[in-house]
């Protein structure tokens, strides 16, 4: 199966034990991610701390779950390149997190010379990175 980029959304879902999480992670060779995906979790995960009075327990549990995750991902640094084409227009209106996860995918797709499915929960991403080129699925 092509190589696929993972969106927060995905991540957040199944670390947080969310429903209607994408099942198909286990069937993809080679998964990208960006730096970004691991502080946008831990954000989330320190303001469902203070939110929900998660006490310490809860809260190890899902960085064991995270970090456990991301071992399993190919952790893409945010560098000149990318800032630059997060800063380019986009054929569809996105915020500057998503194109940041765009950016990084449309990289990754040129130095591997070959198309990447986006993964992403999150339906104005989705069309994005459809609009940009990619394949995408999870926000249907």
């Amino acid at each position: 199966m092509k190589p696929s980029f993972l969106d927060t959304s995905i991540l957040l879902r199944h670390i947080l034990g969310e429903p209607n999480a994408y099942q198909k992670l286990k069937q993809f060779d080679k998964i990208y991610a960006s730096e970004l995906t691991r502080v946008e979790a831990l954000r989330t995960i320190d303001r469902l701390r203070i939110q929900n009075r998660w006490p310490q327990e809860e809260v190890a549990l899902r960085i064991r779950l995270l970090t456990a995750f991301s071992a399993s991902v190919e952790i893409i640094p945010l560098q000149p390149a990318i800032l630059r084409r997060a800063s380019d227009p986009f054929p569809t209106t996105v915020g500057t997190l998503d194109a940041l996860h765009i950016a990084t995918a449309l990289l990754i797709q040129i130095q591997l010379n070959k198309s990447l499915l986006f993964l992403t929960h999150d339906t104005r991403q989705g069309l994005a990175a459809v609009a940009s080129g990619m394949d995408a699925e999870g926000f249907n």
